[in-house]
């Protein structure tokens, strides 16, 4: 009797961000059917503390669902991927960011939008285009007006979404632990939001393209087969037997073997979450980075990046400052110096905010870069500029005619359009080329 084909799987990478406590793992239990050898807090400092310090991943799997029957495909693969809540692990977040199709902002019900609540929203408008909002641990509120309290929770939630992305996004009550360890209590809304999940999955997966690029999360020995390197193909595909860079070591290694969550496959593809196993690699040589074609990821020590500043940060951001630049699970220092195009030759006042937004989405495709034009004249900026605009230089003779900017020629204007910071970075990242405008840069006060 010969053997049956493998299921072919359509995968999709749902981020669980949320405040620290707010219930994220407990939920990820609560959804998941398979785990990876890094889930559901593993990592032993995580027992210790009882928090999560680390990416988690694992999944659930179903039929293929009737909107996406047209796709060549049997099932659908659900992969959660777990991110920490606490503040001090923002860049362990951002490297998860970088891999999801879409999200869930996990919001403790009994105290609504904490600190990182909001930082992760932040994070999730430059990551992803869906959210979910899980208003977890509804079994602590009084049986009785209840329903009447999630109602005005989801009201207060939405006040504050009408001002991002998100506006009109699902929101799902949850009791993902409910109980005691002793005496558990029956999980509410799971299925509510697995209904509201496959609703998000994209009609139409995007295409492999590009060179195979595979961000790297945990890397382990197993004695006697080799060494697993376990991520999140960021694009084009590779098969068993392909030769892979590992361009922060300068070394290939040929693909003995994958897996998809303990199953064995043949090759991989841009979204899939897999374990890839190479021969002769030392295992504590890798921890994270990256593995792709020879040759198609470059290392570099300056940049070019896209930057808009984020509408809720409300300090100062001044030109040849230190920032932390992550990308990925790299973090480097740099120095960053901000231009932008001359005044008058941005968008109108009115259009600056949808003008960020669309800058966003681009940021949120994850396979091509913001147009950058090498002929184009720039003006040095002494900092980089949110909503507000960038005031007109008096001196300046740039000004367009009839710029609506500007009311009055003895009043000056105010020059709407995008921003780039030339980075400067203290030592050499390996990255794609792409990859600086979905990284995190953060201010290092000194």
């Amino acid at each position: 009797m010969g053997t049956l084909p493998a299921p072919r799987v359509y995968n999709v990478n749902v981020g669980v961000l949320g405040h620290v406590d707010s219930g994220k793992t407990s939920l990820v239990a609560a959804l998941s059917t398979t785990l990876s050898t890094a889930a559901l807090d593993k990592h032993p400092q995580s027992k210790e503390r009882g928090i999560t310090l680390d990416l988690g991943f694992s999944s659930f799997a179903m039929a293929l669902p009737d909107h996406l029957q047209h796709l060549p495909y049997d099932d659908l693969q659900v992969t959660l991927v777990d991110c920490p809540g606490h503040a001090s692990l923002i860049r362990t977040i951002i490297g998860g960011a970088q891999i999801i199709n879409m999200m869930l902002l996990v919001v403790d019900v009994t105290r609504g939008i904490q600190t990182q609540t909001a930082e992760c929203l932040v994070v999730g408008e430059l990551a992803t285009k869906d959210m979910i909002v899980v208003l977890n641990k509804v079994d602590q509120l009084p049986q009785e007006g209840r329903a009447k309290i999630i109602s005005k929770a989801k009201k207060r939630l939405s006040q504050t979404l009408n001002a991002t992305k998100f506006a009109g996004c699902a929101m799902v009550p949850t009791a993902a632990k409910p109980g005691t360890a002793d005496t558990p209590g029956q999980t509410l809304g799971i299925q509510e939001l697995i209904q509201e999940i496959v609703k998000c999955v994209p009609v139409q997966p995007a295409a492999p393209s590009g060179p195979f690029k595979f961000a790297i999360d945990h890397c382990f020995a197993i004695r006697g087969q080799g060494t697993v390197l376990t991520g999140t193909v960021l694009s084009g595909s590779a098969k068993v037997g392909d030769s892979l860079e590992l361009p922060e070591l300068k070394i290939n290694k040929k693909v003995k073997s994958m897996q998809m969550f303990k199953r064995p496959v043949q090759s991989c593809k841009q979204g899939d979450r897999v374990g890839i196993c190479v021969t002769q690699l030392d295992a504590t040589w890798v921890e994270r980075g990256i593995a792709c074609t020879p040759g198609s990821v470059p290392t570099f020590s300056g940049a070019v990046a896209a930057v808009d500043k984020i509408r809720f940060f409300v300090g100062q951001m001044p030109s040849r400052m230190k920032v932390h630049v992550t990308i990925g699970h790299q973090t480097v220092m740099g120095l960053i110096q901000f231009f932008g195009l001359p005044d008058g030759a941005g968008v109108p006042q009115s259009h600056a905010l949808h003008a960020v937004m669309a800058r966003m989405d681009l940021l949120t495709s994850q396979d091509e870069a913001q147009h950058f034009d090498t002929q184009q004249e720039y003006v040095y900026q002494d900092e980089v500029y949110g909503l507000e605009g960038r005031p007109y230089n008096p001196l300046e003779q740039h000004q367009l005619p009839g710029d609506p900017n500007r009311a009055a020629s003895d009043r000056g204007g105010v020059h709407h359009g995008p921003q780039w910071g030339l980075l400067t970075l203290t030592q050499p990242i390996t990255a794609s080329e792409v990859a600086i405008p979905t990284s995190g840069v953060d201010v290092m006060h000194v």
